[in-house]
């Protein structure tokens, strides 16, 4: 049986680009399939890649790893990536890690689609 298990993402195509929406843990289980729920957001965005953690109320550091991997492909693409809606828990990683330097992260999604 294996240990990985889905995660809930939900999709929407903007004007600006795509967003995408997790709800739950982004931990070692999940972080396998919102690796690829990113990557096809990526492939769908024609602009930004937009990442609603609102529901998002704890991630570990392979979540992390997949939001710096998504980074880089968005960067390499020449898409951006913004992150908006972060809980104080998950926020306080980024900022440990010093990622709060490195990823564009707003409180709302109209601040994240400002250029």
């Amino acid at each position: 049986m294996s240990s990985q298990q889905n995660i809930e993402v939900e999709t929407k195509t903007l004007p600006a680009g795509i967003l995408l929406k997790p709800k739950g843990d982004i931990d070692l289980s999940r972080a396998p399939a919102f690796r690829t729920e990113i990557a096809k957001g990526i492939q769908k965005a024609n602009g930004a890649v937009f990442i609603d953690l609102n529901d998002v109320p704890y991630m570990d550091s392979s979540g992390v790893a997949t939001l710096v991997e998504a980074l880089k492909t968005t960067s390499q693409s020449g898409n951006r990536l913004v992150l908006f809606g972060m809980q104080e828990r998950v926020r306080s990683i980024f900022e440990i890690a010093r990622l709060d330097t490195v990823f564009k992260i707003t409180e709302t999604l109209e601040q994240a689609q400002e250029d």
